[in-house]
C-alpha cells in the first residue's frame, strides 16, 4: 500500500475497483464525484482500498449477490472507506509531525519538473481553446477564463525554480484556482443544463440514498455538479491528481 503513488489516487481506486468487479468497465460521474468526495476529506489511498475491500466482503454475503447481481458503484463502499479511514486515524494518533513530514517528502518525489511544466502548458491550451470558442457567446465567461489561464502561466516560475518544489502548496493554489472556476462555470451553465444534472444524480444516487448522511449527500452533490459543469465547457481539471 505505501508504495501507491499518493497523485495517482484516482486511477489507483478505479483500477481496483474494477479488478474487485472482475470487469473492466467505464467508471460513472457518479463514482468519480465520490471518489473526489474521498480525496478532498483527505482520506488515504489505502484506507479507500481497504474499505473497498470490506464493502466487497459485505456484499458478497447479502441477498442481491446470491441472486447473481453484481456491485455496481462505489456507492455502496462509501460506509466501509469512511470506516477504514476513522481506524486510520485512531491508528495515527500521537504521530502527527513525523506522518507529516513524511508524507511531505513522497510528494517530493512524486513528479519532475518536465512533467509538471507539460502539464501546466496543455491546460493553459485546452482552455484557451475555449476561450476562443466561448468569446462571442459569452464574453464574461471567455474574459474569466482568460485571467484563470494567466494565473496558470504565473505558477509556471515555481515550477522552473531551483528550490525545492513544494507539491502540497501546489495543490493548495490549483485547489483554491478550481473552486473560483467552478462557481464561475455553474453561474453560467444554463439553468435547463444545471436541472438535468440534478435529475441525473438523483436517479444515480436512489439507491444509495439510505446509506448516507446528509453530509456526505451534499459533498457528493457539489462534486457530482462540478464535474458535469466542467465537462460541459469541455475544460481540463487543473488538480494534480489529474496528471495520471
Amino acid at each position: 500500500m505505501a508504495e501507491f503513488n499518493y497523485f495517482n489516487y484516482f486511477t489507483e481506486i478505479e483500477e481496483y475497483f474494477w479488478q474487485k468487479r472482475g470487469a473492466h468497465l467505464l467508471v460513472s460521474p457518479l463514482d468519480w464525484a465520490i471518489v473526489e468526495t474521498w480525496q478532498k476529506a483527505g482520506i488515504s489511498l489505502p484506507a479507500v482500498l481497504r474499505g473497498i475491500d470490506r464493502a466487497f466482503e459485505s456484499y458478497a454475503r447479502s441477498r442481491r449477490a446470491a441472486g447473481g447481481q453484481q456491485l455496481k458503484s462505489l456507492a455502496y463502499c462509501v460506509d466501509a472507506v469512511l470506516e477504514a479511514a476513522d481506524e486510520e486515524k485512531e491508528t495515527a494518533a500521537g504521530t502527527g509531525p513525523v506522518a507529516g513530514a513524511a508524507k511531505s517528502a513522497e510528494a517530493g518525489e512524486t513528479f519532475s519538473r518536465s512533467e509538471l511544466r507539460a502539464f501546466f502548458l496543455r491546460n493553459s491550451e485546452k482552455i484557451g481553446a475555449q476561450v476562443a470558442a466561448l468569446r462571442g457567446m459569452q464574453p464574461e465567461t471567455a474574459a474569466r477564463l482568460d485571467e484563470m489561464r494567466a494565473r496558470i502561466a504565473e505558477l509556471l516560475p515555481l515550477i522552473d525554480s531551483p528550490a525545492l518544489l513544494d507539491l502540497e502548496d501546489l495543490e493548495r493554489r490549483l485547489t483554491v484556482m478550481e473552486e473560483k472556476l467552478t462557481g464561475l462555470l455553474t453561474s453560467s451553465a444554463p439553468e435547463e443544463f444545471l436541472l438535468e444534472v440534478r435529475r441525473e444524480l438523483d436517479r444515480q444516487l436512489a439507491p444509495y440514498r439510505r446509506k448516507m448522511n446528509a453530509a456526505q449527500l451534499s459533498q457528493l452533490e457539489r462534486q457530482y455538479m462540478q464535474k458535469r459543469v466542467w465537462e460541459r465547457y469541455n475544460l481540463p481539471r487543473l488538480s494534480l491528481f489529474y496528471m495520471t
